[in-house]
């Protein structure tokens, strides 16, 4: 699977009894103080309000995932999106962690999250006789590409499918909105654009063309990295 598919791929178009979130009781005072780390270490809450910053220490402070399901979702996160040559993989951005907070953020997610990965080793059981962390890479993607490509899957393969599409969209996403994905997508941002003038055929066209005055004070490419002084009288200063 080409990582870089996963952008069309993401806007592309209940098992068992319910499960909840495993928040504890109490919360100690460090679990508390590691969350407020996670939150200054992600922008210190900027734009948000008190009431938003103490739901998400609440969140942070909080567990969700088994240590055996937090494993299977780096082990498919890392199928979904490995390393290359050009970065690292959805763990080494932390794709993982992402989806452990929008487990308890968007607690909807939970049931059929947990559900699918019970429907994983379930299967992999089957076929291979061992939960799907536990068996080899190559029978990993043997899995994963019955269940990875709905227009070819299987009818009984219709659960494992639609819990593998929110798993590589909740990838894409978290991996994406992260440095390490914005910088593989080549995303620059708002930066100033480079303006050429008026394409000379399209001057021609319309029978126009620039005054010598506004070649050189607007159209100078050599000074294009140069800010723009002006005078009182708004004539332009060259120094």
């Amino acid at each position: 699977m080409d990582r870089r598919e996963h952008l069309r791929l993401l806007v592309s178009g209940s098992f068992g009894a319910g499960f909840f979130l495993n928040e504890p009781a109490e919360i100690s005072k460090e679990d508390i103080e590691t969350s407020k780390k996670i939150i200054r270490e992600n922008g210190g809450g900027y734009g948000r309000t008190d009431a938003e910053i103490k739901r998400d220490e609440r969140l942070h402070a909080a567990s969700f995932f088994t240590e055996h399901e937090l494993k299977t979702v780096a082990v498919l996160s890392d199928i979904i999106i490995p390393a290359d040559d050009v970065s690292g993989s959805a763990t080494d951005a932390g794709v993982p962690e992402f989806m452990e907070f929008i487990m308890k953020d968007m607690p909807y997610l939970q049931t059929p999250t947990r559900g699918g990965i019970m429907w994983l080793d379930n299967e992999s059981k089957k076929r291979f006789g061992k939960v799907f962390i536990n068996t080899s890479s190559k029978q990993q993607l043997e899995l994963v590409d019955d269940i990875a490509y709905p227009d070819d899957a299987k009818p009984e393969m219709e659960y494992g499918v639609n819990f593998f599409n929110r798993m590589r969209n909740l990838t894409a996403t978290g991996f994406f909105t992260t440095e390490m994905g914005i910088k593989d997508m080549g995303y620059k941002g708002n930066q100033a654009n480079i303006w050429d003038g008026v394409p000379e055929n399209v001057l021609k066209k319309h029978g126009i063309s620039y005054d010598k005055k506004t070649l050189e004070e607007c159209v100078r490419n050599s000074e294009r990295g140069i800010v723009a002084k002006w005078d009182d009288d708004m004539n332009l200063i060259r120094e």
